[in-house]
């Protein structure tokens, strides 16, 4: 096997320590010499593991992506080397020989012959962004939780709210459970907080909110509502700090923004899984492929497999479900029609990781070209068979059902 690499490094890294073993070439022979030291994860120990692999003069270094343990190791080295992160389950040791310095020793060989693929890293500043993103929809999933345990207490102490109202904490939702934690109990008072669209569902409301709210009900609401108010203040500053971010890449921001069914937020979160340069993904099918959002291949002696998705980021899959089930009530567009073809044939659940599909591929034309989305119209589909070629389908199909049709063309 050809021997692409001269001075190669592999890593196996783990929480509180690094074993490293370099491979190059033994002087005056054509064979390999091989030396591996074990380090640990402070950032001292990772400056003695770099400073060591370039007294060694090695040019490449390889490792598995472990957890978050990958990521220090990453930072130090990648200035000076070329690091190549790769998925764990790519990369597989012999059976019965697993330790820590044959793992490394193993990464090291594979990498020398070329064989390793390496996963996409964004740069530095797409990396904060993401880690800000992703910061962000754990604090949005969180704030959901909180409020469905307010939703428990309410229940539990017979208050029907939720049966009248759309949500907890609307805004007639909230000054009706303020009321309640600071003492109010009766029902006629409390349906009188309500606004807006509410107000003509008084009388609901009033047999509604007859319950038996105590006092440990309202600890518990009290201490609900205030760590609602905490998340929701954390998350209007992670999206400054986001914005700030993402100012030299507005751009990026408005053409996403041109999609169907994408909003400021989904761009946001895109931009941060995928970054903006496509250079890494010579096609959207690789994107789409990396991503998880596309069918898979299982077929052996002609006979197709069942096949599910890839596992890709779930991060930016859930952003992408989000804007297909967006874009599907956009009216009179593209990936509505796109939807709701699939979702006739294939059912709701295919249908949208086809229309999230859909909009990756749009997202990586837009990036790739910095122009916006084109819109093809409802009537694509329509278009992009001739009038013959549909009438002819639609014959077959009605004589598959048992009728006989003749055609008239009209004037």
């Amino acid at each position: 096997m050809d021997l692409l690499i001269d001075r190669v490094a592999g890593l196996d890294v783990h929480r509180d320590s690094v074993m490293a073993c370099v491979r190059i070439p033994k002087e005056g022979k054509r064979t390999r010499a091989s030396e591996t030291r074990q380090f640990g994860t402070t950032t001292s120990e990772l400056r003695l593991l770099a400073s060591w692999l370039d007294e060694m003069d090695v040019t490449d270094v390889a490792m598995e992506a472990t957890g978050i343990y990958w990521k220090p190791v990453f930072a130090i080295l990648e200035h000076d080397f070329e690091v190549t992160l790769v998925n764990a389950a790519h990369m597989k040791n012999v059976p019965g020989r697993k330790t820590d310095v044959a793992d490394a020793a193993w990464i090291a060989q594979v990498a020398e012959h070329g064989l390793l693929r390496a996963s996409f890293i964004p740069p530095p500043d797409i990396r904060q962004l993401r880690n800000l993103t992703r910061y962000r929809r754990t604090l949005v999933n969180e704030r959901t939780r909180v409020t469905q345990r307010l939703e428990k207490v309410l229940q539990d102490a017979g208050i029907k709210l939720t049966s009248v109202a759309s949500t907890v904490l609307s805004k007639s939702g909230r000054a009706i459970l303020e009321a309640l934690i600071v003492g109010e109990r009766d029902p006629a008072v409390l349906a009188e907080l309500a606004k807006g669209r509410l107000r003509p569902k008084i009388p609901a409301l009033r047999e509604a909110l007859e319950g038996r709210f105590d006092h440990h009900h309202a600890v518990i609401a009290a201490q609900g509502l205030a760590h609602v108010d905490g998340l929701e203040r954390a998350i209007v500053n992670v999206t400054i700090e986001i914005d700030r971010l993402l100012e030299p890449h507005e751009w990026a921001i408005q053409l996403l923004d041109t999609i169907p069914g994408v909003d400021r937020k989904t761009a946001q979160v895109i931009l941060a899984e995928i970054g903006v340069d496509m250079a890494p993904f010579p096609t959207a099918g690789h994107l789409a492929s990396w991503a998880g959002v596309c069918p898979g291949n299982n077929e052996s002696a002609g006979k197709r497999g069942k096949t599910t998705v890839r596992p890709g980021s779930p991060w930016l899959r859930q952003a992408l479900v989000e804007a297909a089930w967006a874009a599907a009530r956009v009216r009179n567009s593209y990936l509505s029609q796109r939807h709701a073809r699939i979702r006739a044939r294939r059912g709701k659940q295919r249908a949208v990781v086809a229309t999230g599909h859909a909009i990756l591929v749009a997202s990586w034309h837009i990036l790739s070209s910095r122009t916006p989305f084109a819109e093809l119209g409802p009537d694509y589909y329509n278009r992009r068979h001739s009038p013959e070629a549909e009438t002819r389908r639609l014959l077959r199909r009605l004589e598959a059902l048992g009728h006989q049709v003749s055609i008239t063309p009209a004037a």
